[in-house]
């Protein structure tokens, strides 16, 4: 199989959603050849923001694998991954990320990921929402307890 071959299988999930009511995006991920998991755009269906195609599918991938980091998996989207589907990627240490779409495409389908990208280098006090932080006095004291604790799993 080849780089086109998942992308078309991600383009068709896509394509499906959308006839199934869901949003235009599909994604699977693939370890040696072999498809662990498909996700497609479950954020109306499932009334959950982050339900995105690929989280989706990372979500279903760590589930299968029983693992959560997803090394040696390459993500095959429909469209360029927002900055939420990229974070996700990084936390799942996939080793690629493929797509299909770009940002522009999806700006003309109706979805400008841009301005969340943009937002992201941008001063927090312009943002539309407040994101502050408060420090309290035990602040650090959930860091100190995972230190602490010798059986912790590294991630």
């Amino acid at each position: 199989m080849t780089d086109q071959t998942w992308l078309d299988r991600a383009v068709d999930l896509a394509v499906e959603n959308v006839a199934a009511g869901g949003g235009p995006f599909g994604a699977l991920v693939v370890r040696e050849g072999v498809v662990v998991a498909e996700g497609t755009n479950r954020v109306t269906p499932d009334l959950d923001p982050t339900a995105h195609a690929e989280v989706v599918a990372i979500r279903r991938a760590c589930a299968q694998l029983r693992d959560f980091s997803l090394a040696g998996c390459t993500l095959f989207t429909s469209c360029e991954p927002c900055p939420l589907c990229v974070s996700a990627s990084l936390w799942a240490r996939l080793d690629r990320v493929v797509y299909a779409a770009d940002r522009d495409d999806a700006a003309r389908g109706g979805f400008d990921d841009r301005a969340f990208y943009d937002l992201m280098g941008a001063d927090r006090a312009t943002w539309p929402m407040a994101v502050a932080a408060v420090p309290v006095e035990h602040r650090f004291a959930p860091f100190e307890a995972w230190l602490g604790h010798d059986d912790r799993t590294h991630y």
